[in-house]
């Protein structure tokens, strides 16, 4: 349903890098709930290069974490390159080039979306990944439509997307958000639509404002991109990746119960503690648990509880008080 390079994908929805969240614990309870096709958390490009923990973090994919997709940032093409094929060679099934992070701490050590204001910069980064992965995988970009609104930020925006489709990308996801925006303010469709007008039957990918299954139907249908992916919705969220392919085939989405609910989260504490151990594993469960309590029908107690919760015995507390059977008869859900 989705070509990018040599990568023949079977879906068009996509989990996108999350810096922060999508870790294998996120990948793996996404992968059991529709999402076919995962991007690693947003990795510096240094960080492959040096030898530690967090280079072992970043080079370790287990077979069943595949297909998977590598997102880098930084400064210099030659490290972008280098980095690129560590990660290649590790067994990344994609290789994405991040030009459109907003957070003020990446632009300012001059990374992510600052790429945007220089295209001769981001067009020799795109040059040279492209040289290092030498057509093993396809190279992606990510963008956002623009350091800002203003007629400079669209030429630059333009003169990287074709120079980077000339040298040779399979495929640009482009977020309808500029890097001032940030996260405040809606994500421009409109421009997406613009973009893949531009492109013609070059892949273009759909960022931006997909909170719900309806959402990535009248994003492909009022833009023609020809995939999305999901960021902020899927946090917390991972059904939205089934309830997503179920509406693009005109079937009615299903909500999970607090039973299905509970599993997702098992799964994701089961392999959290795998990568992390007991104490930082339960840390990193609880900036997603307190977004899995959104979908519960009592979402500030449950809420709540994640966010007193310190033990794994407390977890297994907020399982039984509000995701059991006994729950269910009690709330409904």
């Amino acid at each position: 349903m989705l070509t990018i390079g040599s990568l023949r994908l079977d879906t068009r929805v996509l989990q996108a890098a999350l810096s922060g969240y999508s870790d294998l614990a996120m990948r793996r309870v996404a992968r059991a709930h529709g999402a076919r096709f995962c991007f690693h958390e947003v990795v510096v490009d240094r960080l492959v290069l040096v030898k530690g923990r967090a280079q072992r973090r970043i080079l370790d994919i287990p077979p069943d974490d595949h297909p998977t997709g590598g997102q880098i940032m930084g400064t210099d093409p030659l490290v972008f390159g280098a980095a690129a094929d560590q990660m290649v060679a590790a067994g990344y099934d994609l290789i994405d080039i991040n030009f459109g992070c907003p957070v003020n701490k990446v632009m300012g050590r001059c990374r992510g979306g600052y790429h945007l204001g220089q295209p001769e910069v981001a067009v020799a980064i795109v040059r040279e990944v492209l040289s290092a992965v030498g057509g093993r995988v396809p190279v992606t970009v990510k963008m956002r439509r623009g350091l800002d609104d203003s007629p400079e930020a669209a030429r630059q925006f333009f003169q990287i997307l074709d120079s980077a489709f000339a040298a040779g990308i399979d495929a640009v996801t482009v977020h309808g958000r500029t890097v001032a925006q940030k996260y405040v303010g809606p994500s421009r469709w409109d421009f997406l639509a613009r973009v893949k007008q531009h492109v013609g039957d070059r892949v273009v990918i759909g960022s931006g404002d997909l909170f719900g299954a309806e959402d990535v139907r009248r994003m492909i249908e009022q833009t023609g991109v020809d995939g999305v992916t999901l960021a902020r919705g899927c946090i917390g969220n991972p059904f939205l990746f089934q309830q997503a392919l179920d509406c693009l085939a005109g079937q009615p989405p299903c909500e999970p119960d607090v039973l299905a609910q509970r599993a997702a989260i098992e799964l994701h504490w089961a392999t959290a503690r795998e990568v992390y151990g007991e104490r930082l594993g339960l840390r990193r469960l609880r900036s997603h648990a307190i977004q899995y309590a959104r979908l519960h029908l009592q979402p500030i107690a449950v809420r709540d509880a994640f966010i007193a919760m310190r033990t794994a015995d407390d977890l297994a507390a907020i399982l039984e008080q509000w995701y059991s059977t006994e729950s269910l008869a009690v709330t409904g859900a």
